[in-house]
């Protein structure tokens, strides 16, 4: 049975390949900028209108909250690959089944996740010597968004079912309504109930759950093979093998990095909580600058994996090419706006001047390795697009995870300071970048002229 497409797929597998990624990264990068609101008001109303404390409370929970999130969005991940390489197929019975296996895993990593969430938050905190006058705040923020991780969890994975075939306008509309209500919601539990950390938690879980209902709504009112039916809810086994092996292993490497990264935070701690608040407010202006090679990465990963099930290596590879000269034209572009209006841009989130000093610093410091990025994403969204998830993953690891904490020790024991810790991330992106090309270059995607 031919799958029919509606105006709102994407068929990868014929066309203008630059005019497919940028239909498919502009609105996933507008989401992705929205997405990034999320935390981005958060940080700028408890900056301006609580305590420098509140704002190094809520920045430097993300590790952890990453740690459960990242392991879950591994999976969607995996599933968005088999959707893709099944809709490219034209196999609506699969793809359906991949779909429900999907949905029904979501529901169970949900529960999973708001206990594992929850009965970490001590220990990690501990983990990361949290300072004492952060502690609190931390604590609060952590229990609220853990209890209601389930909106963030359905609305990664119902938003890659729309992605994988193709559909980047819907969930980004429902993460652009997300976004504006977690706004609302912010200042008007925090200037207008007098809560602190606490009211941007809530808003930040409200608003998540919110979009998770709009797009359960518009799969259940979906006609094609992919939309949800409540009675096929199961797991069925062949789908569900088949999102494990390209799913876990990419849920291990972002569980795993984003792990690791609580470790490069305890680093930042020890600075402070000034210098906490300063590496919050850089990480907002960092997560802007990678914005582009992100949605370009997502776009590449559907490129790729659309291509490989219609065995059209080819053009999977010219994608590829096309996909790493797009994201370094964005890159260098942003990176160029982000060095030159560092203070004034990050003097936004925050009155304090010791504050913005140390955001400032890890810019300048860190600015000039973004290109590096491009090519371990677009390379990583390739080689899982056409099902090769276990080298990225290990790569990954061992570029994001091994390397970066026996750098951070090296330093830390040869006592080099702000400027060596700061380094951290550079270092790991140009290995993993080296290695990833290498992979690349050796695997079916290249190796092969036809399938």
């Amino acid at each position: 049975m031919a799958l029919h497409l509606s105006h709102k797929d994407a068929d990868m597998t014929e066309g203008s390949i630059w005019r497919h990624l940028i239909q498919f990264s502009i609105p996933t990068g507008i989401g992705l900028l929205f997405q990034q609101l999320y935390n981005v008001v958060d940080t700028l109303v408890v900056g301006n209108f609580v305590s420098k404390q509140a704002q190094a409370a809520v920045g430097s929970t993300g590790s952890i909250i990453n740690t459960v999130v990242g392991f879950c969005a591994g999976l969607a991940t995996g599933a968005s690959v088999i959707i893709s390489q099944r809709y490219g197929a034209h196999d609506d019975e699969g793809l359906s089944k991949a779909v429900h296996t999907t949905i029904t895993v979501t529901f169970i990593l949900s529960l999973i996740a708001t206990v594992i969430g929850l009965l970490i938050i001590r220990p990690m905190l501990s983990f990361m010597q949290t300072p004492a006058d952060v502690w609190d705040d931390a604590k609060m923020y952590l229990t609220i968004y853990f209890s209601g991780i389930i909106g963030i969890l359905f609305y990664n994975m119902g938003g890659g079912i729309l992605r994988a075939v193709g559909d980047s306008r819907r969930p980004l509309l429902f993460l652009v309504f997300s976004a504006l209500v977690n706004t609302v919601l912010d200042l008007l539990f925090v200037l207008g109930f007098g809560m602190k950390v606490d009211g941007v938690a809530w808003a930040t879980v409200i608003s998540q759950i919110l979009s998770a209902c709009l797009i359960l709504y518009t799969l259940s009112k979906e006609q094609a093979a992919y939309g949800l039916r409540l009675k096929k809810l199961r797991i069925e086994r062949q789908s569900m093998v088949n999102i494990l092996r390209i799913g876990l292993p990419s849920s291990i490497q972002s569980a795993i990095t984003a792990f690791s990264n609580v470790f490069v935070q305890s680093y930042i701690n020890a600075f402070g909580s000034a210098c906490m608040a300063g590496y919050s407010i850089y990480g907002k202006l960092d997560a802007f600058v990678l914005i582009p090679v992100q949605s370009i990465a997502i776009a590449s990963t559907t490129m790729a994996g659309q291509n490989w099930g219609a065995k059209n290596v080819k053009r999977a590879r010219e994608g590829v090419r096309d996909a790493i000269l797009l994201s370094l034209i964005c890159t260098i572009a942003l990176a160029i706006v982000a060095f030159l209006g560092a203070r004034p841009l990050l003097g936004l989130f925050s009155p304090d001047a010791e504050v913005v000093d140390y955001g400032v610093r890890f810019i300048y410091i860190v600015t000039p390795f973004y290109l590096a990025v491009c090519f371990n994403q677009i390379y990583a969204g390739a080689l899982r697009g056409i099902g090769d998830a276990t080298a990225p993953t290990v790569i990954m690891v061992a570029s994001f995870v091994v390397f970066r904490q026996i750098y951070l020790a090296v330093t830390k024991a040869l006592r080099l300071g702000f400027i060596s810790v700061a380094l951290a991330y550079p270092m790991g992106w140009i290995l993993c970048s080296a290695l990833l090309a290498i992979r690349y270059r050796k695997s079916a995607l290249v190796r092969s002229s036809s399938r």
